[in-house]
């Protein structure tokens, strides 16, 4: 039977473990988007011809916003993100997904900030949101145009 001294210093070892001090290979920043692929992905090139897939979800704010002081609601606004992916495995899976495929995915993203030098009104003057593909589920894929033709039939 263990003593009360050698289950509080068990315990106490078991608390050390999950320690709060900051670990920096442990920091994360995850974006999870819920949408629909606004383009079939494409295939591009980096300045080096290393090859990425980019493709962009849209998403939609919902509920959309509280009524105004008229007793009103605006719209809801289509926010659209553009993602990449650099991993050739994912690639080419990616690369035969079709526009209007609902989504769900997990990115990684890095906050840019703009280069001083540049023109504000150019993307290398403005900050950014970079987003890196980490994975992709399709929720359900678009209607197929004989789809839409035999419900219009129907």
């Amino acid at each position: 039977m263990l003593s009360l001294n050698h289950r509080i210093g068990a315990s106490r070892g078991f608390i050390r473990a999950f320690s709060t001090t900051p670990s920096r290979n442990a920091d994360l920043a995850k974006l999870i988007l819920i949408g629909r692929l606004g383009k079939d992905p494409e295939l591009r090139f980096t300045k080096s011809q290393k090859e990425y897939v980019q493709y962009t979800v849209a998403t939609t704010n919902y509920p959309p916003p509280p009524p105004n002081a008229s007793g009103s609601r605006n719209e809801a606004k289509t926010t659209w993100h553009t993602v990449l992916s650099f991993n050739p495995g994912v690639n080419n899976y990616l690369r035969m997904l079709k526009k209007g495929s609902q989504v769900f995915v997990e990115t990684n993203f890095e906050l840019r900030e703009p280069d001083p030098n540049a023109d504000p009104d150019t993307p290398q003057g403005q900050r950014q949101i970079f987003l890196r593909h980490e994975s992709i589920r399709v929720l359900k894929s678009p209607r197929s145009t004989s789809e839409e033709e035999n419900e219009s039939l129907e």
